[in-house]
C-alpha cells in the first residue's frame, strides 16, 4: 500500500543543468499530502505497475491526454504588482521621465485598499494562467496595500514573495508618494513582515515578506541601513534594483564613490535570499561579490530592452557563479508571459553576441561566447529562479514542490504544429517554449493544488 495524495502519469520536461533538459517520459509523479513530489516512478521500476493498479481507477489519479506535458511551473523574480494598471503604456520614455509621468502618479492611487483589491487580483490569476506559480512583487509604500497582495496570493494560491516599498528621499520621491521619513519606513516594513508571517501560517504554498528599498536613488542611507538590519533579524529575503541602466548605476557612484552592488552589500542588503532586478552594468568587482554572497540577478530582457541601456551578459555573470532567473518588470515589460521573455532572453543575447551596428566589422561588433539556447532559458525560467529564492520549487524531482503547468499542445485555438505522432520530444519541448499561449496551459497546479482548470 501507497500513501500518496496525487498521482500523474505523463511525460515531462524539467532540467537536467543549466544547458540540458531531462525528458521524462511516461513516468508516474507521486505527490504527498504537502504538496511535494515523494517519488518519480519510470515504467521500468518494479513499483510503477503496483503504483498503477492501486491508483488508476481512483479520483486522485491524473493520466495526461494525448499531446499533454508537464513543465515547471514558472518563477518570475521581478513583478511591481500596481504597475499592471499601466502595462503597454508609456514604454517610449526615458526611465525617470517614466517613473515620475506615469509610475508614481499611478502607484500613489494604492493608498485606496479597494482599488488595489481590483488590480491586484486581476495581475495574479492573470500570471497563474500565463504559468507562473511563484510571483517576487513589489508592491508600494503602502503597507495595507501590499498585505493585501500577499492576502490575495495565499487565496489564489500562489506562491508570492510581497515587499512593501521602501522610497523615503525627499530629494528622489515626490511629496504625494514616499514613506514620510525613514523612521516611519522601518516601523511599517517591520509591521508587513510581522503580518506576512502570520499569514503564511495559513498558507500551503507559503507567502513570504520581501525587505525591498526600491532602489538606492530612492532611500536614504538611514532607511538602507536600517532594512539591512531588518532583513537579518526576520531572515527575509530582500529585492531591489541594481545597476539597472546609465542614470542609476552613475547617481550612485556619484553618491558614495563606489558601484551600487558595494553600497547595498555595506548595508546589508546583500547574501543568498537577496534578488536584484536588472544588474546590466555590474563590474567584476560587483560579479564577484554577487557569487560570493549568494545574491542572485532577476534578469528581465525585455524591459532592459526599453529602459536599461545595454544588454546584460547573461552567460558570462552565469559563468562566473552568480544565480540567475528571469522576470517580467511588469509594466515596464509589457507581457506577464515569462514564455515571451525567455525568447526575448535568447534574442538579446545573440544581438550581443553579434552586434548590432553593421557599421563595424562582425569580428569586433558583438562580444563573443554571449548566446544562450532555449534550454538555457527555460532553465532560467524555472529552475534558476528557484536556486535564486533559495526554494525547492522550478524542478519536477522528489523533494521539490508540485507546481506544474500540463501543456496542452492540442488546444483549440492555438494547436501546436505538431504533425508526426513520433515527432522527436526534444522538438516537441521547442514548440512548446517557441509557441505556446496561454489557450495551451490547460492546467496550473501549485503545492499540489490545482490554481488554474476545470
Amino acid at each position: 500500500m501507497y500513501n500518496y495524495s496525487l498521482i500523474f502519469q505523463g511525460t515531462a520536461f524539467t532540467s537536467k543543468s543549466a544547458k540540458e533538459i531531462n525528458i521524462v517520459k511516461d513516468h508516474l509523479f507521486c505527490v504527498d499530502d504537502s504538496g511535494m513530489i515523494a517519488n518519480v516512478v519510470s515504467p521500468e521500476d518494479p513499483r510503477y505497475r503496483s503504483i498503477l493498479q492501486e491508483y488508476e481507477d481512483k479520483s486522485n489519479f491524473y493520466r495526461l491526454k494525448e499531446g499533454q506535458y508537464l513543465f515547471p511551473g514558472f518563477v518570475d523574480l521581478h513583478i511591481h504588482a500596481p504597475q499592471w494598471a499601466q502595462a503597454g503604456t508609456a514604454l517610449d520614455l526615458p526611465l525617470n521621465d517614466w517613473l515620475h509621468t506615469y509610475t508614481f502618479p499611478l502607484e500613489a492611487k494604492f493608498e485606496e485598499t479597494s482599488f488595489a483589491k481590483k488590480v491586484y487580483e486581476d495581475l495574479v490569476h492573470t500570471l497563474l494562467k500565463n504559468g507562473t506559480t511563484t510571483g517576487l512583487y513589489f508592491a508600494t509604500v503602502h503597507r495595507e496595500a501590499s498585505y493585501l497582495l500577499a492576502k490575495i496570493c495565499a487565496e489564489k494560491g500562489q506562491r508570492g514573495l510581497v515587499g512593501k516599498v521602501v522610497a523615503d528621499d525627499p530629494e528622489q520621491n515626490p511629496d504625494y508618494y514616499r514613506d514620510p521619513d525613514a523612521t516611519t519606513a522601518l516601523e511599517e516594513t517591520e509591521q508587513f513582515i510581522v503580518d506576512v508571517k502570520e499569514l503564511a501560517k495559513t498558507t500551503k504554498q507559503g507567502v513570504y515578506p520581501v525587505v525591498t528599498p526600491r532602489f538606492i536613488p530612492s532611500c536614504t542611507d538611514e532607511a538602507l541601513k536600517g532594512l539591512g538590519k531588518l532583513a537579518a533579524k526576520y531572515d527575509t529575503h530582500i529585492q531591489s534594483h541594481c545597476s539597472e541602466s546609465d542614470w542609476e548605476h552613475g547617481f550612485v557612484k556619484e553618491r558614495f564613490h563606489k558601484t551600487d552592488t558595494a553600497a547595498l552589500n555595506d548595508f546589508g542588503l546583500l547574501q543568498d535570499k537577496s534578488v536584484m532586478a536588472h544588474s546590466v552594468f555590474l563590474e567584476d568587482n560587483d560579479v564577484e561579490l554577487f557569487a560570493e554572497t549568494g545574491t542572485a540577478i532577476g534578469h528581465c530582457p525585455l524591459s532592459n530592452a526599453y529602459f536599461a541601456n545595454a544588454v546584460m551578459p547573461l552567460r558570462h555573470f552565469h559563468s562566473r557563479g552568480v544565480d540567475i532567473g528571469l522576470g517580467t518588470d511588469i509594466s515596464a515589460g509589457a507581457t506577464p508571459s515569462l514564455y515571451d521573455n525567455a525568447k526575448q532572453a535568447i534574442v538579446s543575447s545573440r544581438m550581443l553576441e553579434d552586434g548590432v551596428d553593421n557599421s563595424k566589422s562582425p569580428e569586433v561588433r558583438g562580444v563573443d561566447d554571449s548566446r544562450i539556447t532555449i534550454k538555457e532559458a527555460f532553465y532560467f525560467a524555472t529552475a534558476g529562479g528557484g536556486k535564486s529564492l533559495s526554494l525547492p520549487i522550478g524542478l519536477l524531482e522528489k523533494g521539490y514542490a508540485w507546481d506544474v503547468q500540463i501543456i496542452d499542445t492540442k488546444a483549440k485555438g492555438n494547436s501546436l504544429p505538431i504533425f508526426d505522432e513520433k515527432e522527436d520530444l526534444d522538438d516537441v519541448f521547442q514548440k512548446i517554449m517557441y509557441l505556446v499561449k496561454p489557450e495551451n496551459i490547460k492546467e496550473v497546479w501549485v503545492q499540489g493544488e490545482k490554481v488554474v482548470g476545470d
